[in-house]
């Protein structure tokens, strides 16, 4: 295990480490200020928890009625056979996970707030918060567990599909508003 771990995953480390330092960063579509500007005073709807919260509601909505059948199938031990209405809704949990957090850096850009980075992450990575919720409503309601390490099992194991529902879902929102700043600042002309 150890001569696999430093045969192959350190010298691949230091090979992307290598390349990805001497590789050429793209240009920026225009030219940037030195000095940050102040952010003006935002409302109270255009605030960072908010929009974190209120942007992780809808890619949610997109996939409740799958998580259902997936959580049946997982803990109930059901069979699951339509995984091509699987790939449907993962491809409307990507298109909405873009969408909203398009919209919602758009909005943020134009209450000229340019701190979209961490936000435009979040806020679709917030269905990953529901995505927990939901599995404890299911939990109390379809699930018969009684044991406190089944329970802890149970749990422990949603923590990690929320964490990795979070990463991806905020992955999507991220490069879904970059490739958005980067196109609309891209068309704008500065004589």
């Amino acid at each position: 295990r150890c001569s696999r771990w430093f045969g192959i995953s350190v010298p691949l480390v230091f090979l992307g480490a290598f390349f990805g330092y001497k590789a050429k960063l793209p240009d920026a579509p225009v030219r940037t200020n030195e000095i940050p500007r102040q952010v003006p005073e935002q409302a109270w709807y255009m605030g960072a928890a908010f929009n974190v919260l209120m942007g992780g509601i809808l890619p949610f909505g997109a996939i409740f009625i799958e998580l259902f059948f997936i959580m049946t199938s997982i803990w109930l031990q059901r069979f699951y056979y339509v995984f091509g209405f699987l790939m449907l809704v993962l491809l409307i949990l990507v298109i909405t996970c873009s969408e909203i957090s398009i919209v919602l850096c758009y909005f943020q850009l134009c209450n000229e707030d340019y701190h979209w980075w961490w936000r435009s992450f979040l806020t679709s990575g917030s269905s990953a918060g529901y995505l927990f919720l939901y599995s404890i409503f299911y939990f109390a309601t379809k699930l018969e567990i009684e044991k406190f390490v089944s329970g802890l099992l149970f749990f422990g194991y949603m923590a990690i599909a929320s964490l990795i529902f979070f990463v991806m879902t905020g992955t999507i929102g991220f490069y879904a508003c970059y490739w958005f700043v980067w196109k609309i600042f891209a068309a704008v002309k500065v004589d």
